[in-house]
């Protein structure tokens, strides 16, 4: 029951309204937060060098504070923020998909849980595959019927 809720496409469009009418609350209210994320989501550009991309955990915290806070904003369906990273402090621009967003800590505590595990693009990619089969399958199944020849021409 519960696993067929956090996969449902409806379920998931809730979460991501309430993820970004949360954010968008703490920005109004200039209140920095920590957000905690799918790292294999995250699109930094400029890309970030091995040695730092390869310190990051499978979830990882990024606390949105300072510079990092000020340049935050909600583009499309994403989070949107310059950070440096590093030692030699690497700028790059990050773009977290607000699904992509587990959890949203202030002062350490979590104030909001995203149980959604609902994914488009893949569900997507699967049915693109199905409709070419389908297609194939048929056309192969029209030209085996010698009766359909006169269709051809």
């Amino acid at each position: 029951m519960l696993e067929d809720l956090i996969e449902d496409e409806g379920f998931a469009k809730v979460m991501k309204n309430n993820i970004a009418q949360l954010i968008i609350y703490l920005f109004e209210k200039d209140k920095n937060f920590g957000i905690l994320c799918n790292i294999s989501d995250v699109d930094f550009s400029p890309e970030l060098p091995e040695d730092i991309l390869s310190q990051f955990h499978s979830m990882t915290l990024f606390f949105l504070a300072g510079y990092t806070f000020e340049t935050a904003r909600i583009e499309d369906e994403n989070l949107v923020f310059e950070a440096g990273f590093g030692t030699d402090n690497f700028g790059s621009v990050v773009n977290v998909p607000l699904l992509s967003i587990v959890q949203i800590i202030i002062d350490e505590q979590p104030i909001f849980i995203n149980l959604s595990k609902y994914k488009k693009k893949e569900q997507a990619n699967n049915s693109e595959k199905v409709d070419e089969e389908g297609v194939e399958n048929s056309m192969n199944m029209f030209l085996s019927n010698p009766e359909n020849s006169k269709f051809l021409k």
